[in-house]
């Protein structure tokens, strides 16, 4: 039988608690279960990320970036309104370059001499070249639009109460602010578009790159954060899907010579 939500946080709280007392300055990483080393500071909970040096702080999201290249360290160890330059991952996970903050390098290479240009998503938008290829911005992605289609459901479900609660299960998990989420229901598809501008993250909001990524995470049954799942659910009723489509724009069109909008699933 699967324990009540507010049990399970509790249950890990205490544990994270027992290992302070017991260790000194252990603790547990509530939102990234690919960190260890776990000092406590104050009352955050401080940790390094599997694959890399830097440290974060476990009560909001860690960085895409750090969790793609903890997961490749591990691994060695319907209907849109999207505009027409949107662009899908073509490429899959790799090993990132961060920098110290945790973002995605401009240039990102496969370890041999082949290179290519990221967005601020770390996907890839132009065409791969040689280790002499200029990428001087990081170019933000601003829009993410996601899709998915759940589950036959045994009734109807209310639109205005699911879009609403759907809303709201993602703010609270994700910690991001709801003027950045909006979610439309079209039987049996749900369409979640996640909008944040430059101008409108400050240094301690999440940003929408990452809260896409646990969010795909959580619907393919991978999910980065320990505890409850996530519940895709309102009074009217309650949603299963076990893959996302999603899809990236930024603030300048990709670069290919040859743009695909049509690649292999992310």
């Amino acid at each position: 039988m699967e324990l009540p939500r507010g049990t399970v946080y509790l249950a890990l709280a205490m544990l994270a608690l027992a290992a302070t007392v017991n260790g000194g300055t252990d603790c547990v990483c509530l939102n990234n279960k690919h960190a260890g080393n776990c000092t406590s500071v104050g009352s955050t909970c401080r940790c390094t990320t599997y694959g890399s040096n830097v440290t974060v702080v476990c009560e909001t999201l860690s960085s895409k970036c750090l969790l793609m290249k903890a997961e490749i360290n591990r691994n060695k160890s319907g209907k849109s309104n999207r505009p027409q330059h949107a662009i899908r991952d073509n490429d899959g996970i790799y090993d990132p370059e961060c920098d110290d903050n945790g973002n995605f390098k401009a240039k990102q290479c496969n370890g041999t001499s082949t290179c290519w240009c990221v967005n601020s998503a770390g996907i890839r938008r132009t065409d791969k070249g040689d280790k002499d290829i200029k990428c001087d911005e990081v170019v933000r992605t601003s829009w993410i639009s996601m899709e998915m289609k759940h589950s036959e459901t045994g009734n109807d479900l209310d639109k205005p109460t699911l879009e609403s609660d759907i809303r709201d299960e993602l703010s609270q998990r994700y910690k991001l602010n709801k003027n950045h989420i909006t979610a439309t229901y079209e039987k049996p598809f749900v369409f979640i578009e996640l909008k944040q501008n430059a101008t409108e993250k400050s240094a301690t909001d999440v940003d929408i790159v990452d809260v896409a990524y646990y969010f795909e995470k959580d619907i393919k049954g991978d999910s980065l954060i320990l505890g409850p799942g996530l519940t895709l659910d309102s009074s009217s009723g309650s949603l299963q899907s076990n893959d996302v489509i999603i899809y990236y724009i930024d603030d300048k069109p990709p670069e290919f010579t040859m743009q695909r909008l049509t690649p292999g699933l992310h």
